[in-house]
C-alpha cells in the first residue's frame, strides 16, 4: 500500500474522531517502542499506526480500549468480597522471618591457606593441553 488515505481506514474505525485519536494514540506507543505489525518502509509512525489500521494487523476495538484506559483517570478496581476468601485461623498462620533457626544452613569456614593446601594436593585430571608431555617437561622423558 502506496498511499494510506482515511477511506482505507474508515471502514475499520467508522467515526472520523476517533480514527484520529486511536491513529494518534497508536503513533504514539510506536514511539515509545511499541512493536511495529507492518513494514515501516522508512514511514513516520502515524502512517504507519494509519496503515496497521488499515491492514487489520492491530485490532481496532485493542487501540479504542487502550486509548480509553490510558485517558482514564480514576481506574476502578475490582475489590474481593469478604466472603470470597476464607481467612486462616490466627494460630496456623505462617511465621514469616527468621524465628525458627533450626532450619539455617551452617556455612563451613575455610582460610586461605588451608585452601592452598587443599588445591595443591589436588592432581590435573586429563594431561596438560600444551603438548609437550608434563610440567615444563618436552615430552622426552
Amino acid at each position: 500500500m502506496a498511499r494510506v488515505t482515511v477511506e482505507d481506514c474508515v471502514d475499520k474505525v467508522p467515526n472520523r474522531f476517533e480514527l484520529v485519536l486511536v491513529a494518534a494514540h497508536r503513533a504514539r506507543a510506536l514511539t515509545s517502542g511499541a512493536a511495529m505489525t507492518v513494514d515501516p518502509d522508512n514511514d513516520k509512525n502515524p502512517v504507519v499506526a494509519l496503515r496497521e489500521i488499515a491492514e487489520r494487523t492491530v485490532p481496532a476495538d485493542d487501540l479504542r480500549e487502550g486509548l480509553i484506559h490510558s485517558i482514564q483517570k480514576n481506574v476502578e478496581v475490582d475489590e474481593p468480597e469478604e466472603g470470597a476468601a476464607p481467612r486462616m485461623v490466627q494460630d496456623r498462620r505462617p511465621m514469616l522471618g527468621r524465628d525458627d533457626q533450626s532450619a539455617d544452613n551452617t556455612v563451613d569456614i575455610m582460610t586461605e591457606e588451608q585452601l592452598l593446601r587443599g588445591m595443591e594436593s589436588m592432581t590435573p585430571t586429563e594431561p596438560s593441553s600444551n603438548g609437550n608431555g608434563g610440567p615444563g617437561g618436552n615430552g622426552r622423558g
